[in-house]
């Protein structure tokens, strides 16, 4: 088992009706001002682009959508579970990522983890009336595991999965645990992962991502007991 703690360098939680966000890495800073996307005014969205010099990277996210997607990150694999991760959280998410692939594909998982991990945050916004906690199990064939979150604003990671296969299609599966990592660290979430049984790595991988989808959709939603309270005795998250 590994644990792992990462402290969060998103922006405000707060939801304007345009995100100024800047981002400095490697010496090259980028400061860009983002149109939200047209949607009638209904549902919660977080727009985020990041640019590096290893990866340039454009995410949207509707809390509130049906599970639409459009991921375009030049991993197959990583494309194939970023969208199982949209449809079953019925989080809609654009992504674009173009990074340097001819690395390898570290960099471009782990920036997209950051970018989606903030375009979450930044859609949330102060956090009243969701869930806050999110819990499940998923089956596939052989394959059973589990993840357990809290949108606590402390990023923390503790994942409990292995990988016979060195990679799946052209994604290396140790970047699996890479991504998750990003993904708590930039969006505040304290997140558990545990594959509890599996022999085939595509199972295994598949179904911790339509676990986190699950439990994700979950703590998102606004619970209709307590639209306006904040989920916390603490008066703040």
């Amino acid at each position: 088992m590994v644990l792992l703690n990462e402290e969060s360098s998103a922006g405000s939680n707060a939801l304007p009706l345009r995100i100024k966000y800047s981002v400095s890495h490697n010496s090259l800073s980028e400061k860009k001002e983002i149109d939200m996307p047209k949607d009638g005014g209904a549902g919660r969205i977080g727009v985020i682009e990041r640019k590096t010099n290893e990866t340039k990277i454009s995410v949207s996210v509707n809390l509130d959508g049906t599970g639409q997607n459009d991921i375009q990150t030049g991993i197959g694999f990583f494309d194939h579970m970023l969208e199982q991760l949209s449809k079953h959280s019925l989080i809609d998410m654009t992504i674009k990522c173009d990074g340097d692939l001819h690395i390898d594909a570290h960099h471009s998982v782990e920036d997209t983890g950051i970018a989606l991990g903030q375009a979450i945050k930044d859609a949330i916004g102060d956090k009243k009336g969701i869930r806050r906690y999110g819990h499940y199990t998923v089956v596939m064939d052989e394959a059973r595991s589990m993840v357990a979150l809290d949108l606590s604003n402390r990023a923390f990671l503790v994942w409990d999965a292995v990988f016979t296969s060195p990679s799946l299609g052209e994604m290396d599966t140790e970047l699996f645990q890479e991504f998750f990592q990003a993904l708590a660290g930039a969006g505040g979430i304290t997140l558990h992962v545990e594959n509890q049984k599996g022999s085939n790595n595509h199972h295994i991988a598949e179904s911790i991502f339509k676990a986190c989808a699950k439990a994700l959709r979950i703590a998102v939603e606004i619970d209709p007991r307590a639209s306006e309270a904040l989920p916390s005795t603490k008066g703040a998250l």
